[in-house]
């Protein structure tokens, strides 16, 4: 009997752990969608209407479409620089390791600190890198004022902030690819453009993939960079999905309609992952 108990003894606190934080916020969550609660009032059922409330959501398309956007600029320039980056690094050039750590440093620095500081180097009138486009004659940029730089100017930070993680990834599947194979190449007389789409890319393929969906579940959870730097606008030109559920729930007091937006948000996630898993293993 004893040998029989100690086994779930020992898993128990995984267990009340994932009871606690992660089957009840779960269920509470899709319960809440069919009330409508405001945190003081009691909750009231209002059966379906956050789902067709939803649907109707101008803003929340519009913070669908920005979220859209920012992916669509963020993880090819993510994939790219990240991989370059990389190959450069996976060479023996000096202070390797150093270039390692300095490119690494801003992952593990807080979100806020770095989106601050970017916010002043966005700045119109004192930032550094309008500073820079006007010295050198060409007109200054409104990059968190325009709505049509604000969202691409957010990725670029973005990208800055994690191409170090990814950097590290695309480090181990580099050195995962046998050395003969380039040796081959080599002696049929291959050039380095052949060996990279020939060799290199087919072989971390995988590491791609993972690059891809961590970009993507980052990309999905934008909401530090533009609460901090833009508040989601101009226009609203920056207002990201996170932002847009966040501010229902935090500012207008909508629980009910935001848990709605919320795991209407997750299948999406879900969905848009499960069709790039099965691109990705197609190709």
């Amino acid at each position: 009997m004893k040998k029989k108990v100690i086994p779930y003894l020992l898993v128990s606190p995984y267990i009340i752990y994932f009871l606690i934080f992660i089957a009840f916020p779960v269920v509470f969550s899709i319960v809440l969608t069919f009330n409508s609660w405001n945190i003081i009032s009691p909750m009231k059922f209002n059966g379906i209407n956050n789902y067709i409330r939803l649907f109707h959501d101008q803003f929340f398309l519009q913070s669908i479409f920005n979220t859209l956007i920012f992916l669509v600029i963020h993880i090819p320039l993510q994939i790219i620089v990240a991989l370059v980056l990389a190959i450069i690094l996976n060479q023996h050039i000096k202070l390797r390791g150093f270039f390692r750590g300095a490119f690494f440093l801003p992952v593990i620095v807080s979100g806020v600190v770095v989106t601050i500081i970017w916010q002043q180097l966005y700045g119109f009138d004192t930032g550094l890198f309008n500073r820079i486009l006007t010295a050198i004659g060409l007109g200054r940029i409104g990059w968190l004022i325009d709505p049509s730089w604000a969202m691409p100017s957010i990725a670029i930070m973005a990208t800055w902030k994690n191409v170090g993680l990814y950097i590290i990834l695309f480090l181990v599947g580099l050195q995962t690819v046998p050395a003969q194979y380039y040796e081959a190449a080599d002696l049929e007389g291959a050039n380095a453009f052949q060996k990279f789409f020939k060799i290199t890319l087919p072989m971390i393929n995988p590491t791609i993939f993972m690059v891809v969906i961590l970009s993507t579940i980052g990309g999905f959870s934008l909401f530090i960079e533009p609460y901090v730097m833009t508040g989601g606008g101009p226009l609203n030109s920056t207002l990201s999905a996170v932002l847009y559920i966040y501010k229902q729930g935090f500012f207008f007091y909508n629980m009910g309609y935001a848990a709605t937006l919320g795991l209407f948000f997750a299948l999406l996630i879900l969905a848009v992952i499960m069709i790039q898993k099965k691109f990705i293993e197609k190709e």
